[in-house]
């Protein structure tokens, strides 16, 4: 018998899942299975129940049932049809700006683009409203100039403050995703239209445009889910007269305790939501023409013609009025003040000690410090559980077959659950001891981890793939053993997606609130749910401590956005090399 009849077994299966032992394999598969059965399927199960009640009670009998309902679906498809509109309407020209353009202070941009991605809603509301509100600096300016005794500008509680809040938010993923694309397109493509003869204008719509349309589509489809599931915008910036179906969840379950309204408007909202995933997740799977791998400043070039110039100082002019100016108005707030009968502000950290100064005497106070506490608490219980499952989601998602489709349509659910519809389901369900929503505190970061997961599963998957199957066989051979193979072989290779992956989710969970508004305990708030609390207690002091504690928070997801920054260019420069 020769021995390509009787190859080794290394040889004969390069990676057993099986060998993972301790743990079996079965586990890869068990254990998020459970999870998400638990905490995922069984609150939203809990939620339809209750909407079967929502047709007969809660005062779903009256005439006006079904105008109420279309009214706020009506107003919430509204809403994120023109948000994305006038994202794309800014996006386009800035990931073009990013894909083909060098000018100064580039990378430093980049970055603070992508921040208002991943602030929490709260901080956005207490920035525009620094900048724009009632007291905002923008308001003090004209009424010192002009001798006004009313504000001039009336920004919150309008439409105009939602989509700026939501262009301000979602901006960063038209550039990210159609500037990533933009810049990998070989321009051989266009060189040869304009060789034939095609006008810019004509390059542009009959080539280029037609080669970024599924990217383009793809991005605009995820901002329009994410505008369409918006909250916390709305919530604060919109003030009553405006309600989505996320805001009409919270307000119909949390202040009007009618629950099976509130199930009925979040089976609704699922179901628009799903449909969005799943059109989301087709566009994801089209063909697309091929890039070409390329540094991301490659082709990039200095500014050379007046129209060059022109659009990108326009540009780059928005989006520093729309991002930068909210966020050093939030700073400024947070330390100056300002006399209220007029005069010159004067520096002062008030409020920053007013967040080391626990006034048990107060009824309504908020021990700051003990909010941060709580956020990064949770926060780095979100890392572990949500690495933890995606890790073991990631490899089982590796296995080939029907199993592994079905899994990985389970997990990604929650992209399309709205984070109130969630709490929601937690309420319902979990009201008794030993699993009590108010009670039970690792609900919260639980809570934050099935948000997290299908970040944290995308963002691993593609390590794990990239991973050569001739290392784990070569070490194989040498008589590693499966845990050494997992250690020395795939670890180093997902340390730094994995990274990635926990700073995603800590921030996620720093700044995630919807969820968070139902299942935290008045005397246990997160950050976010402690800055909406301050914003909506009368007093300069309460104001102030919620900008004193919206920049610490700011701080924190820009140092995180820093370290993910850092994360993928050192992964993309040794994926290069």
């Amino acid at each position: 018998m020769t021995p390509s009849h009787n190859p080794p077994a290394a040889a004969r299966r390069p990676f057993r899942w099986a060998a993972l032992k301790p743990q079996p394999a079965l586990v890869l598969w068990l254990l998020p299975l459970v999870f998400m059965a638990l905490f995922f399927y069984a609150p939203l199960a809990a939620v339809f129940g209750r909407m079967a009640q929502g047709f007969s009670a809660a005062g779903l009998g009256r005439t006006d049932a079904a105008g109420y309902l279309l009214r706020v679906l009506g107003f919430t498809l509204w809403q994120a049809l023109l948000s994305t509109v006038l994202t794309l309407a800014l996006g386009l020209p800035a990931a073009w700006i990013f894909a083909r353009l060098r000018f100064p202070g580039k990378h430093a941009l980049h970055i603070l683009i992508t921040l208002p991605f991943i602030l929490p809603t709260v901080v956005a509301a207490s920035a525009f409203s620094a900048l724009l509100g009632p007291g905002g600096w923008a308001n003090q300016l004209l009424m010192a100039l002009f001798g006004l005794s009313q504000p001039p500008i009336q920004f919150m509680n309008t439409l105009g403050a939602i989509l700026a809040a939501h262009v301000f938010y979602n901006v960063a993923i038209i550039i990210r995703v159609v500037g990533a694309a933009w810049s990998q397109l070989d321009p051989r493509l266009e060189h040869a239209a304009r060789a034939l003869g095609a006008s810019p204008a004509r390059t542009l719509r009959e080539v280029t445009l037609p080669l970024l349309r599924p990217a383009i589509l793809s991005a605009a489809l995820l901002v329009f889910l994410f505008d369409f599931a918006s909250f916390g915008v709305v919530l604060i910036l919109g003030g009553p007269q405006f309600a989505t179906l996320e805001v009409e969840v919270y307000t119909q379950a949390l202040h009007m305790l009618n629950l099976p309204l509130a199930a009925l408007l979040s089976a609704l909202q699922l179901a628009c939501t799903l449909v969005l995933t799943v059109l989301y997740q087709r566009v994801q799977g089209t063909r697309r023409v091929p890039l070409l791998p390329r540094f991301s400043d490659e082709l990039a070039h200095a500014p050379r013609t007046r129209a060059e110039r022109l659009l990108l100082w326009g540009v780059l002019a928005v989006l520093v009025l729309l991002i930068l100016l909210p966020l050093l108005a939030l700073v400024l707030k947070s330390v100056l003040l300002v006399p209220r009968g007029g005069g010159p502000a004067s520096f002062t950290l008030e409020f920053y000690r007013e967040l080391f100064i626990n006034r048990r005497d107060s009824l309504f106070h908020i021990p700051p410090v003990a909010a941060i506490r709580n956020s990064l608490v949770y926060g780095l219980l979100t890392v572990l559980f949500s690495l933890g499952l995606g890790t073991l989601i990631a490899y089982a998602l590796e296995r080939p077959g029907r199993l592994g489709a079905v899994l990985e349509t389970a997990v990604m659910l929650p992209l399309g659950l709205s984070p109130v519809t969630l709490g929601l389901g937690f309420i319902l369900l979990f009201n008794a001891p030993p699993l009590d929503a108010r009670s039970f505190p690792l609900l919260v970061p639980i809570a934050h981890s099935l948000v997290a997961l299908p970040m944290v599963v995308r963002t691993l998957q593609p390590a794990l793939r990239a991973i050569p199957a001739h290392l784990r066989d070569s070490a194989a051979v040498l008589g590693a053993s499966p845990l050494r193979r997992w250690l020395e072989v795939d670890l180093p290779i997902l340390a730094r997606a994995g990274a990635a992956a926990g700073v995603f989710a800590f921030t996620i969970s720093l700044g995630e609130f919807g969820a968070t508004s139902f299942l935290s305990r008045p005397e246990s708030p997160t950050m976010p749910t402690a800055i909406f609390r301050f914003l909506s207690q009368p007093g300069s002091l309460n104001y102030g401590a919620s900008m004193a504690m919206s920049v610490l928070l700011l701080l924190i997801c820009a140092a995180a956005i820093v370290v993910i920054e850092s994360i993928l260019r050192r992964s993309a420069n040794a994926a290069q090399r």
